[in-house]
């Protein structure tokens, strides 16, 4: 059966990879925002809402997800970390499901995943594009974020897999260490690498 080619997008905090995703989007290819799906999903009606809430009582609200709540009961604590993916990573995978059959036949799309590397993701798509930039280009974009400190940096970099290893991993890397421009050159140049038959 045809189907589209599956490029996994991935890349440390502050990288840039939103707006690379939404470069391909400009583009005409149709991305799938694992993170977008699961805010929505645990938002206002929900459909994670009741299976959270069952889950890690109080953790919910008018609102949806009260995320320092819920983040309370699961950090440090893997076990119910573990409870928590099992809810949601189900949940994800059928909207990725669906994703795919409504763009059946698209040449090629985009799953915008975080934690591709991390999670095992990178063995469900057909070429890897890692957006990367120089590390200081990454702490002043990520530390110019409202609330975020040095601590809450350290600690995200430390559950992810180091950019230097994403990079040696990948079958493609974007630079947006360079101007907006620059880079979307270069995701136009790749979408028509991509698009060109195997061969």
């Amino acid at each position: 059966m045809k189907r589209p080619l599956i490029i996994g997008l991935t890349g440390s905090i502050g990288m840039g990879k939103s707006t690379v995703a939404a470069m391909f989007e400009a583009a005409g290819v149709p991305v799938f925002d694992a993170d977008a799906e699961v805010r929505g999903m645990q938002g206002p009606e929900g459909e994670l809402i009741d299976a959270i809430e069952a889950a890690f009582p109080g953790s919910t609200g008018p609102d949806g997800v009260k995320r320092e709540a819920l983040g309370a009961q699961v950090f440090a604590d893997k076990a119910a970390l573990a409870r928590l993916e099992a809810l949601i990573h189900p949940a994800v995978g059928q909207k990725r499901a669906q994703f795919l059959a409504e763009n059946a036949d698209r040449p090629m799309v985009v799953f915008d995943i975080p934690l591709l590397f991390e999670k095992g993701g990178h063995e469900a798509v057909d070429t890897v594009v890692v957006v990367s930039a120089p590390a200081e280009d990454q702490r002043r974009r990520v530390l110019a974020r409202p609330g975020m400190t040095e601590q809450k940096f350290e600690h995200i970099l430390s559950l992810q897999v180091p950019d230097a290893d994403k990079r040696a991993r990948a079958d493609h890397v974007i630079d947006t260490g360079r101007t907006l421009e620059e880079t979307g050159a270069e995701v136009a140049a790749l979408i028509d690498l991509l698009a060109r038959p195997a061969g």
